[in-house]
């Protein structure tokens, strides 16, 4: 769907001067709702719904003819399916547990977010709100470095080298230390890399430039987390932007580096002498991903039902430590809301990649963009969090800058 040109100047219900220039309330808001998804106080869903009803004033204001067609997007449609689908199964399900019905808000309110956000970015031009974001993930950046040296040097940094198992990094992460982040090792790597991939991005966008400080920084970040979510993630993303703007003796250096350094990333990164084992995190994925593969057929075409995947689990997989999901988004999906529900999430991903597309014609960068998301989604289960639908509106803010074309991006220190 296409859209009428962006306005030159932004319109808002409110204004103020934050970061040194003009800098609207709805952009300021942004900016906030960056930060709040790392506030220990779970405040986020407060700010995410008055963000989104600013935004879609601000949009309204900006371009009042456009809702109507923003809102034919297919990726809107089988995010409303797949909305309305898990709301019936929520209430069919609900019995008065605290955690189904913060889950089921959290739904709600970050698929709004998502929507509303997209359509404010969609009729303004935000080129002020890159550099705001850009400056804000640094200041988010680094107090994440802060909470993680803060964990390590309460464990008299014996940890710092890596860990033999996933089990002992987890203990790492004293909730008595917690401060900012996420106290979880893998959710909080899984954040790191989405949100450090779109802080290697930016400079792409803003300077044509691919900044080697940025991908060092944010790979630091995920060594020391000790989860190796974002390592994997990470890894995908750098090497294939590395290898669109590289040419030929780069890209021979860059095979050589990568062969040559396997055997570190295998021991000391990805742990792979205890990749079966019970207290790996690998270990208990391949674990229930075999339960779910191999016991298909039990599971309802409708669905085993909203956050109820604990009792598959709990029957079918050799063994079970207490989570409600697969620890992957679409299998997860299927397992909760059957076919209807795995097919409208994975049309609802797939046509917003073809939303951004319609917005920039970049392929590549599109590409890049995506791949480390899906390698988080095959890996954890964010599908009712915030990371992925940050992530996603963080994209599009990218795409909505300018045209870019990977291979004309110089690398810089």
């Amino acid at each position: 769907m296409e859209y009428t040109s962006r306005p030159s100047q932004n319109k808002s219900i409110f204004s103020t001067a934050i970061f040194g220039g003009p800098l609207n309330f709805s952009e300021a808001l942004f900016c906030i709702s960056l930060c709040a998804m790392f506030l220990p106080v779970k405040v986020y869903p407060a700010v995410y719904l008055l963000s989104s009803i600013i935004f879609i004033a601000d949009g309204l204001m900006n371009n009042p003819s456009s809702l109507k067609s923003f809102s034919k997007n297919m990726w809107l449609l089988f995010l409303g399916i797949f909305t309305v689908y898990a709301t019936l199964s929520f209430f069919i399900h609900y019995k008065g547990e605290v955690y189904l019905a913060s889950s089921f808000l959290k739904l709600l309110i970050n698929f709004l977010f998502l929507a509303a956000s997209t359509f404010w970015l969609s009729n303004r031009n935000n080129q002020n709100l890159l550099r705001s974001s850009d400056i804000t993930l640094l200041f988010i950046f680094l107090l994440c470095l802060a909470q993680l040296l803060y964990y390590h040097k309460a464990f008299h940094f014996h940890l710092i080298y890596g860990s033999e198992s996933s089990g002992k990094a987890s203990t790492l992460y004293n909730k008595a230390l917690y401060f900012w982040g996420l106290d979880d090792k893998n959710m909080f790597g899984a954040r790191l890399a989405l949100m450090g991939f779109a802080y290697i991005l930016i400079p792409i966008i803003r300077f044509n430039r691919l900044v080697w400080w940025r991908i060092i920084f944010v790979f630091l970040l995920g060594y020391l987390s000790l989860s190796r979510t974002p390592i994997v993630a990470l890894i995908i993303g750098v090497f294939f932007l590395i290898w669109i703007v590289s040419k030929k003796y780069t890209r021979i250096a860059l095979v050589v580096i990568s062969m040559s350094s396997l055997p570190f990333v295998a021991q000391k990164l990805i742990r792979i002498d205890n990749l079966m084992a019970s207290n790996d995190g690998m270990g208990v994925r391949i674990t229930y991903w075999k339960a779910f593969f191999k016991h298909f057929t039990d599971i309802s075409p409708l669905g085993n039902g909203f956050l109820q995947g604990n009792k598959f689990l709990e029957q079918y997989a050799a063994f079970y430590h207490g989570e409600p999901h697969l620890h992957n988004t679409f299998m997860s999906c299927y397992l909760e809301f059957g076919v209807i529900g795995f097919l409208s999430y994975t049309l609802f991903i797939i046509y917003f990649y073809r939303f951004c597309l319609l917005k920039n014609k970049s392929t590549f960068f599109w590409l890049a963009a995506f791949l480390p998301l899906l390698a988080i989604m095959m890996i954890l289960y964010s599908g009712y969090d915030n990371d992925i639908i940050i992530y996603l509106t963080l994209m599009y803010l990218l795409g909505s800058i300018k045209q870019i074309d990977l291979t004309q991006i110089k690398m810089r220190i």
